[in-house]
């Protein structure tokens, strides 16, 4: 899945790069696995602006994925591999022996035509989806759930994958890609390989009207405001944020101030991921 390379036609295309698709097999989704989520700009059901430079972007069709992948014992066929506007991560259509059709996260490597399984009878190979306990320690898995039959939450993004590192009783220790070290059931179901699109992160907007078509306004830093409107505005010239160290714009600290405040599954973590460089 390489990434396609514009020339400098003109100052927008100068160090533009974008997917080339070329493991797309199919340009329209399957109208039945998709719903209509409506836009609400950022704000709430009072009107409110509660999530900031939010608003506008192309218009597109929710893709119904399925997480739980509880379909058990029964075999797939991969029909296409599409796109999936509100994901990095490909997705891959799938047909059931009875007929039925899914949608499911594209593991990288997996082809049409392929076969897949879920459950305790399937192979390991990229894209069967086993309960943690029968998986092998070493193995890379994606699409992790926290809580059985809950559905996968972890490892879903473009080019990212988990590895299992050992197993203690009922819990496995499964390495996170953030490098955090959680305990989670054995009965949890996970899905075997990585997760597709491997190049996503190379991929440069080029400008600002690409983020313009992905639904995000613009940001103003807030040293670029009055000091009524964000704690970091004001002075004479260009200054720093001074101490003791970066504000959001109400007030509270930003830039690394730990927020977790879930104690009731601290428990479950082994070892904290490392800081961000």
């Amino acid at each position: 899945m390489p990434v396609k390379v514009y020339k400098p036609t003109s100052a927008g295309r100068r160090g533009m790069a974008g997917h080339s698709f070329e493991e797309i097999t199919k340009s329209k989704p399957e109208r039945s696995l998709t719903e209509v989520i409506r836009r609400k700009g950022g704000r709430n059901n009072r009107g409110r602006i509660t999530v900031r430079h939010r608003g506008g972007g192309n218009k597109r069709r929710y893709r119904i994925i399925d997480f739980k992948r509880d379909k058990v014992n029964a075999l797939a066929q991969v029909l296409s591999i599409e796109y999936d506007p509100y994901r990095s991560a490909r997705i891959a259509l799938v047909q059931y022996e009875d007929g039925e059709k899914r949608y499911i996260i594209a593991p990288l490597g997996l082809r049409v035509g392929d076969n897949i399984g879920n459950g305790t009878r399937a192979e390991l190979k990229p894209g069967n989806a086993l309960q943690i306990g029968s998986i092998p320690v070493g193995t890379q898995i994606h699409n992790i759930e926290l809580q059985p039959g809950h559905g996968g939450q972890l490892a879903r993004a473009a080019g990212v994958s988990a590895q299992l590192l050992a197993k203690e009783g009922i819990y496995a220790q499964v390495r996170l890609p953030s490098g955090e070290v959680r305990l989670i059931h054995e009965r949890c179901m996970a899905t075997i390989g990585q997760v597709g699109n491997t190049d996503h992160g190379n991929v440069k907007l080029g400008k600002a009207g690409r983020k313009r078509w992905m639904g995000w306004r613009p940001t103003v830093r807030g040293s670029a405001m009055d000091p009524s409107s964000h704690p970091h505005g004001g002075g004479e010239g260009r200054t720093g944020v001074g101490l003791p160290g970066p504000k959001t714009p109400w007030g509270k600290p930003a830039l690394g101030k730990r927020t977790r405040t879930n104690k009731r599954t601290d428990r479950f973590i082994v070892r904290r991921r490392g800081k961000r460089r």
